[in-house]
């Protein structure tokens, strides 16, 4: 990065408030990918609620219908027959699982801390959330004694350690107990340690949580339930929990890990804890511009402002590091992917029991991992795509009688690639697999590793598209097409008032398996290999259904022009080719693009954008249609209608879909690299005239900078992770160079422009018209 861009810095990485929690919505989250933490804050009697993620109600159990495969053909005949509720009466008995509905993600418990001689008045309390650093903090006074506590969950050394100081000796008494109400596991105290531990449910996963104190300057007792600190100087909490999905003994290996911790000290696990975690988070530097006075306000009070029509373009910047922050906190190599809520839940029977849902939002978990530097974090749904697609080999033959493997709208702890429930319009699809394989594809795109294509990549995707080879039919029109499927949770209404949701061919299905078979046929090009299967899939394409547009203009969502049930439903799912795919372009098919802008006008209108994670989507297709006006509102709007204090995405309930599609929005708005080019600020709104991003990451291997000024590129840097040809679409002539030599460009037709680059090399673009200096 040249020396201009580096001399703007960001100070907006803090979440700060006045007062305690008063509810789990404004607790403050920590994580180091398995563990998690709540931390409210209060003084009297603190609550720091806990989670891991492989607690989970409920073991391994065989949900597939016997009856499925025998009732499939019929099924089918009906839906291509038009006898829509016949097809649904039956595909309701014979193709939900029995049993129905797996259990859901639950909370570890409690850790809760009752602090002796504080039940009086306290003053200049604080407490705040550091993002550069991971780490809760709360400050406050009482009477003549300033109290600290500093609290951290270490990837490092697998524990969540809580430090508790004082700045006058002796003045820290307090005693803490590890609960899970009302499911109380079994409790044991010792020499300053205790253990909870448990099982959830008769068949499920037994875990352990082991809690350990070590005091200075005082003495620690161990009574009951309890263990307490008395007249200490400094106290270290720290916390490990394990279970019985990765371990035979999660007793002594929560155990193991604390005594370890203790051993090291707490100067040691915090030194650690920076060095894994900040190299990671640093990699991407936002700023958006913004009042100067903003930062001095606490963060409820800046989104209070915002929720009452004002702009925060710096509140923006900080929701979308946030955003980065959470993802590093729920999403580690080793662990699972982050689900529903990441890994935050205090509820024993959770909205949705918490799980894997495959339709958008788990998927939408993961948009900003490759272009906001966090691609490792993108290990743990690898590693589940992995076991989706060994389950998911049987669910394809004994469903189905296909290859390859399927998974569909749900999952679990187990992997577990069968329907889920009852709401047929929501269970009755099964092109999770698909949309899922794509993901490994996007990271090689981004990353540029053959050896990961061919060893991780590519296997998966080759299975997802087997399934579909042998899974879809064709139709009256000699079109290929899957069925029963539906468009994900919605519903139409027939001609005679009926509701409709199971149909055959539905517009995201083809569009998704469009985007599988289409990145097999370039993977094998990549690999030099499975020409004859690239044929196969391209044969197949040729039949696919041509996308139709309506008589409003919209893209239609079946095959039918129905009209619709709920026209601002929450998914979109038919725009799956606008975002994430890239089959339609404002550029390359006007049309498409055309009416795509028309579906989401029309979403919009009749009250569209009202879950927060449908209105992160929202933003991501703005961007892609290269409105930052409208990209800009429906910013303004997911923080207006769809945030907590804490900054949680709300769903209604909490959701952290939408935090992550949120600050994937952003970086949308800023840099685009689909269809093989890049385009510099594609959907920059006038509200951010001035800023800088560093640490962006773009398809084609190549790390990116931007710095702008008076709403025009200033500045832009490449770094090549591999040797290939880039190109870049601007409105405008660019001049290219390296170590500060001219790089030739050329010119390939209008707005695009094309030069080579080289492994390990930087390049800074600018216009070639006008260089804007950025003081």
């Amino acid at each position: 990065m040249t020396q201009q861009v580096k001399e703007l810095t960001n100070n907006n990485l803090r979440l700060w408030y006045r007062n305690p929690a008063k509810k789990w919505t404004e607790a403050l989250p920590l994580g180091n990918g398995k563990l998690g933490a709540m931390i409210f804050g209060k003084v009297e009697e603190e609550l720091i609620q806990l989670n891991e993620d492989s607690v989970w109600y409920g073991g391994r159990r065989d949900r597939l219908h016997p009856d499925a495969a025998a009732h499939l053909p019929e099924i089918r005949r009906m839906l291509m027959e038009g006898q829509i509720a016949e097809a649904q009466y039956l595909a309701r008995m014979a193709l939900t699982p029995v049993p129905k509905f797996f259990g859901p993600y639950q909370p570890l418990g409690d850790l809760q801390l009752w602090f002796e001689r504080h039940g009086g008045a306290y003053s200049d309390y604080e407490r705040e959330l550091d993002l550069d650093t991971a780490a809760v903090r709360v400050r406050y006074r009482m009477g003549d004694v300033a109290y600290r506590r500093d609290m951290f969950a270490s990837a490092a050394d697998q524990v969540i350690v809580l430090q508790f100081t004082a700045d006058r000796p002796g003045s820290l008494s307090f005693s803490a107990n590890l609960s899970r109400r009302p499911f109380d596991g079994d409790v044991n105290a010792g020499d300053g340690r205790l253990v909870m531990s448990g099982q959830c449910g008769p068949d499920g996963v037994r875990y352990a949580a082991c809690l350990g104190m070590h005091a200075e300057g005082g003495t620690v007792r161990t009574i009951g339930s309890f263990v307490a600190a008395e007249r200490a100087d400094r106290v270290t909490l720290v916390l490990a929990a394990e279970t019985t999905f990765r371990s035979a003994d999660p007793d002594r290996v929560a155990r193991e890990r604390v005594e370890a911790a203790l051993a090291k000290g707490a100067e040691a696990l915090w030194r650690d804890h920076i060095a894994e975690y900040q190299p990671q988070f640093r990699r991407t530097e936002l700023e958006l511009g913004g009042a100067e006075a903003a930062l001095a306000l606490p963060t409820d009070e800046r989104l209070a402002r915002v929720q009452g029509g004002e702009d925060d373009p710096g509140l923006v910047a900080l929701y979308t590091q946030y955003g980065r922050y959470l993802l590093l906190a729920s999403s580690r190599p080793g662990g699972l992917p982050a689900n529903l809520q990441g890994i935050w839940n205090d509820q024993f029977k959770p909205p949705w029991e918490c799980n894997y849902t495959m339709n958008i939002n788990l998927q939408m978990n993961y948009w900003p991992a490759e272009v906001l530097s966090l691609a490792e974090c993108s290990g743990p749904l690898f590693d589940f795509i992995d076991r989706l697609m060994e389950n998911g080999r049987r669910t394809a033959k004994d469903m189905y009688g296909c290859r390859g493997f399927v998974a569909h709208h749900n999952s679990d702890l187990w992997a577990d690639t069968v329907l889920n429930g009852l709401n047929v319009r929501a269970a009755t699809w099964p092109t999770a697999g698909a949309w899922l394989a794509l993901h490994l594809w996007e990271h090689f795109r981004y990353g540029g590793s053959e050896e990961f294509l061919d060893r991780r990549a590519y296997p998966v995707l080759k299975e997802a598209a087997l399934f579909f080879l042998d899974y879809m039919t064709t139709d009256k029109d000699g079109c290929l097409v899957t069925g029963p499927s539906a468009s994900p949770e919605n519903k139409y209404l027939l001609p005679d008032g009926s509701i409709g949701y199971l149909t055959m061919g539905p517009t995201m299905d083809v569009q998704i398996i469009g985007a599988l078979f289409r990145s097999c046929i370039e993977a094998s090009a990549v690999l030099r290999k499975d020409e004859a299967f690239a044929d196969e899939l391209r044969r197949a394409l040729e039949r696919f259904p041509e996308p139709k547009i309506g008589r409003h203009g919209q893209l239609l969502e079946w095959r039918e022009e129905y009209e619709e049930a709920e026209p601002g439903h929450r998914h979109i799912s038919h725009l799956f080719a606008l975002h994430p795919d890239e089959a339609i372009d404002v550029i390359h098919t006007p049309e498409l693009a055309r009416a795509a802008r028309t579906t989401l006008e029309r979403r919009l209108s009749h009250g569209g954008g009202h879950t927060g994670w449908s209105r992160a989507w929202i933003i991501n297709f703005w961007a892609r249609l290269g409105d930052g006006e409208e990209a800009h509102r429906n910013v303004l709007a997911l923080l207006r209608h769809s945030t907590n204090p804490n900054l949680f995405d709300e769903h209604p309930p909490f959701q952290i879909d939408g935090n992550f599609g949120g600050a994937a929005g952003v970086a949308e708005m800023l840099l685009q690299s689909h269809g093989g080019e890049l385009r510099f600020l594609p959907a920059l709104p006038a509200a951010w005239p001035n800023g800088h991003i560093r640490g962006l990451r773009a398809r084609g291997a190549l790390d990116v900078d931007l710095a702008w000024r008076d709403g025009r590129l200033a500045e832009a840097v490449l770094r090549a992770r591999r040797s290939g040809m880039c190109r870049i679409r601007s409105s405008e002539p660019i001049a290219v160079s390296s170590g500060g030599a001219a790089v030739a460009v050329r010119h390939i037709e209008n707005g695009l422009f094309e030069f080579a680059v080289h492994e390990g090399t930087s390049y800074v673009v600018a216009s070639a018209r006008e260089r804007i200096p950025l003081t």
